[in-house]
C-alpha cells in the first residue's frame, strides 16, 4: 500500500500564505507524476496543480500566480506554496501521484489536510 503523507494545513487569514508538504515512497516520486488536488463542500473535486516530468507545471486558472508547486525528489517530498490565499481556497488538499509507470490507471492519493482562509 503506497502511502502519501500530507502536512502544513491549518487556518490562515486572507492574503497569508501557508506551505503545504506530501512525503511518500521514493519510488513514487520516481515513477509518477505528482499533483495537488483540492476538495470543498459544494465543488467537484479539482486539480489545482501538476509537477510535470519535463520540469514545467500545470495550474488551476484560479491559483495561478499564487501557488507554486515544486518537488524534491532527494527527500521524496512534493510541496505546495500558497500565497495571498483566498477565502475560496478552504478546502481539503490531497496530494496526488498520478499515472505511476506510465500506465494513466495507477494512481495514489493521501489522506488530505484541511486549509482553511478567513476573511
Amino acid at each position: 500500500q503506497v502511502q502519501l503523507v500530507e502536512s502544513g494545513g491549518g487556518s490562515v487569514q486572507a492574503g497569508g500564505s501557508l506551505k503545504l508538504s506530501c512525503v511518500g515512497p521514493k519510488t513514487i516520486f520516481g515513477s509518477c507524476i505528482m499533483a495537488w488536488y483540492r476538495s470543498s463542500p459544494g465543488r467537484e473535486r479539482e486539480e489545482v496543480a501538476t509537477a510535470n516530468k519535463d520540469g514545467t507545471a500545470f495550474y488551476n486558472s484560479a491559483v495561478r500566480g499564487r501557488f507554486t508547486i515544486s518537488q524534491d525528489n532527494a527527500k521524496n517530498t512534493l510541496f505546495l506554496q500558497m500565497d495571498n490565499v483566498k477565502t475560496e481556497d478552504t478546502a481539503v488538499y490531497y496530494c496526488v501521484a498520478n499515472k505511476c509507470g506510465g500506465q494513466i490507471l495507477r494512481n495514489y492519493w493521501g489522506q488530505g489536510t484541511q486549509v482553511t482562509v478567513s476573511p
